[in-house]
């Protein structure tokens, strides 16, 4: 498969989609002033098409539309559809709520994507990683929670 780097770690890439993650919670709730929240969606949606299409673009990551299988193209699909949906959500909870408690809230996914992936992708998480995944759920409804 073209198009993926194998220079740092799966662990490496995580580190750097939460920063980005934090930062898109912060910056998108001083960008949900003032405007419709869907506003904001689409203005986002449209940067995010513009620099996914540059960075697969410069990386040579494009794969020919006929090399690609038809469930991969529902799924990615699907994907895009629930992608559209959360950050939609998210954005009409940061226009009305403290980013310090809707991003910790939304990590709630997490927990979902443990339970999720036990059932439907036969992963495996230890007892120690479910302890992990309740402290996740613990922490993100008492960071939420407002006094």
């Amino acid at each position: 498969m073209s198009g993926q780097d194998h220079t740092l770690t799966w662990q490496a890439w995580a580190l750097i989609s939460a920063v980005f993650a934090a930062l898109t919670a912060i910056l998108a709730k001083v960008g949900v002033a003032g405007v419709a929240p869907d506003f904001a969606t689409v203005v986002r949606t449209i940067v995010i098409l513009i620099a996914a299409t540059a960075i697969a673009g410069v990386t040579g990551a494009f794969t020919r539309a006929g090399d690609v299988s038809a469930s991969t193209y529902l799924f990615l699909g699907l994907s895009g559809l629930a992608t559209a949906a959360s950050w939609i959500a998210y954005n009409r909870a940061l226009s009305i709520g403290p980013a310090s408690a809707v991003a910790p809230l939304e990590k709630i996914s997490i927990v979902l994507v443990a339970v999720l992936g036990t059932l439907f992708l036969k992963e495996h998480l230890s007892w120690r990683n479910w302890l992990g995944v309740a402290f996740i759920a613990t922490g993100a409804i008492l960071v939420a929670l407002r006094d």
